[in-house]
């Protein structure tokens, strides 16, 4: 592992509602929720205010009054995210993008041309307030783990360093929530069994950590407490895996809607696939129920796919069985991923499903939308209906 804090975590601050408040004086100092049904993004005066990402919009207005609600500018958050990591290149050539608004860099070999890490990083959060307008906080650290968590400790619009000698003093008394991987379900787990800072689960043996978490969570978690993390910046890794999901809300939803919903997200991910020369082989169905439990269905192909004839008639399956517990526990996120992605290179695969006439609908969907774009045709079920939204995604590196 690396000696020195040479790895640099950028993230970008309440990205959406900082956009719209950097579009809209007006907006500036004031709360301010992305998207009406859902919250898709809060600013730092909503949160302030117990507004959180995926509240629904009557409780974010109830807990939050007088907060200003926009809608989503998908294409305005996409430019800025290009705006700025046009600047994380030009500071580096090693980039591992994250998201659309956060990225690793790694800058240790730049101190003769360029300064120390943190002269790098001081420029690099200027440049980005100047030419895109919007604050950025950074971490800096010798792992790629620590400089996540510092970039979040230093946050709104902070710098936070955490050289080598003092990684446990940083680390160590932090709560377990801010270990890359603990949810609130592992959180939980941990506080009942008395673990809530990170010295506290350091403290124990990895084989009581796997034996109490799981071996491949707990030899992970305990691992990152221990500050072991090998990984270095990655600037080739392809997706493995792409994903859409959207926040329901709480309010009962029947089958035909979820069942729209599902064709919105499958539609969008299949397009996806196409324009990157892409085939899955595995789809996976990501549920979140109204008491906040997670539960996720998969399918493998037969052959790997990109259509989405194929992609929603697994999907639907997977979404079937799931029925009687939505019906029982209510549903609140449903989510579509495609994994195991290969370059399609002219396959041709075979349709692991009947050749009816909704197949053939879907196939003269897919090669109008593919020529023409993807608002040139819609499905009747969705005319006059709520698109939804789906987040902005950096393009794969070829």
């Amino acid at each position: 592992m690396r000696g020195a804090a040479t790895v640099v975590h950028a993230d970008l601050d309440a990205f959406y509602a900082s956009v719209e408040q950097r579009d809209a004086p007006e907006l500036r100092g004031r709360p301010v929720i992305v998207g009406g049904g859902v919250v898709l993004a809060a600013s730092y005066e909503a949160k302030a205010r117990g507004v959180r990402t995926a509240m629904g919009g009557r409780e974010a207005r109830d807990l939050c009054p007088d907060a200003v609600v926009v809608p989503p500018r998908m294409e305005a958050y996409s430019a800025a995210s290009r705006a700025v990591f046009a600047i994380f290149r030009d500071t580096t050539p090693l980039v591992e993008g994250l998201s659309i608004d956060e990225a690793f860099l790694e800058v240790g070999g730049l101190r003769r041309i360029s300064g120390t890490p943190e002269q790098i990083a001081v420029r690099l959060r200027e440049r980005v307030r100047a030419e895109v307008g919007l604050a950025i906080s950074v971490g800096i650290a010798r792992t790629k783990f620590l400089a996540k968590v510092a970039s979040a400790v230093s946050k709104p619009d902070g710098l936070l360093v955490v050289e080598p000698e003092r990684e446990q003093e940083f680390l160590l008394p932090l709560p377990v929530e801010r270990l890359w991987g603990v949810g609130a379900v592992t959180a939980e787990k941990l506080h009942r069994l008395g673990i809530r800072t990170v010295g506290q689960l350091a403290e124990l043996e990895a084989a009581t950590a796997e034996r109490l978490l799981g071996k491949a969570t707990g030899a992970h978690l305990h691992a990152l407490a221990r500050l072991r993390d090998p990984r270095p910046v990655d600037t080739t890794r392809r997706r493995s895996s792409i994903g859409s999901q959207r926040a329901l809300g709480s309010r009962p939803r029947p089958p035909e809607e979820l069942d729209l919903i599902l064709t919105q997200l499958v539609d969008r991910l299949a397009r996806r696939l196409r324009d990157g020369d892409r085939v899955c082989r595995t789809v996976v169905l990501r549920l979140r129920y109204g008491d906040f439990a997670k539960a996720t269905r998969s399918r493998t192909l037969r052959s790997p796919s990109d259509r989405t004839a194929v992609l929603l008639a697994i999907a639907r399956g997977l979404l079937a069985g799931a029925q009687p517990e939505i019906a029982e526990r209510g549903i609140t996120l449903i989510g579509v991923s495609l994994s195991q992605l290969a370059r399609a290179d002219g396959l041709q695969p075979e349709l692991p499903i009947d050749w009816d006439d909704g197949v053939r609908l879907d196939t003269v969907l897919d090669a109008v939308r593919d020529r023409f774009g993807a608002a040139s045709v819609a499905r009747a079920a969705q005319l006059g209906r709520d698109p939804g939204w789906s987040s902005p995604l950096l393009p794969e590196h070829e």
